[in-house]
């Protein structure tokens, strides 16, 4: 089975996520769909077939969780070397044209936040800094062109 990296916080998110689905969401949908069964014809039944969609879209929510939960490889942040750019690492870099300096973490899909500097492992910037060191120069092409960004340090 393939491990999912994620940080100890991004893992009580998604422990949180899936408590809150089984035992108030599922229950409220499943009411749902009792009270929409009983007006009777569910051929034309718009309320029922929009909860047994809603339940289709929860089923598969708790099985993705479950999953990810299940094969969850926790990473402490503060355990991690700071040798070059890993999961979990917190960079700071320059961009070479605007000369913008910023602060990301590089964690997991399903913890990504640009607001807060979190940016995905697996997006554009996220994979250009992967195995960068300090000094070294990442290069991703964006939608607006070719960027460059300066690894200056690895907190």
């Amino acid at each position: 089975m393939e491990q999912v990296p994620i940080t100890k916080e991004g893992y009580a998110v998604l422990k949180n996520e899936l408590k809150r689905l089984k035992t108030i969401e599922r229950p409220e949908t499943i009411k749902s769909i009792e009270i929409a069964r009983a007006h009777g014809d569910l051929s034309e039944n718009a309320e029922y077939h929009a909860a047994k969609e809603r339940q289709s879209f929860l089923e598969g929510r708790i099985g993705e969780l479950s999953y990810k939960i299940g094969n969850a490889k926790i990473i402490d942040p503060l355990t991690v070397p700071k040798d070059f750019v890993r999961f979990a690492s917190r960079v700071r870099v320059e961009n070479m044209d605007s000369e913008e300096k910023v602060e990301y973490m590089i964690v997991g899909p399903d913890e990504a936040d640009i607001k807060q500097g979190k940016i995905s492992v697996s997006s554009p910037l996220g994979s250009a800094l992967l195995g960068k060191k300090p000094g070294d120069e990442a290069v991703l092409q964006a939608p607006g062109g070719k960027r460059v960004y300066e690894i200056l340090e690895i907190i």
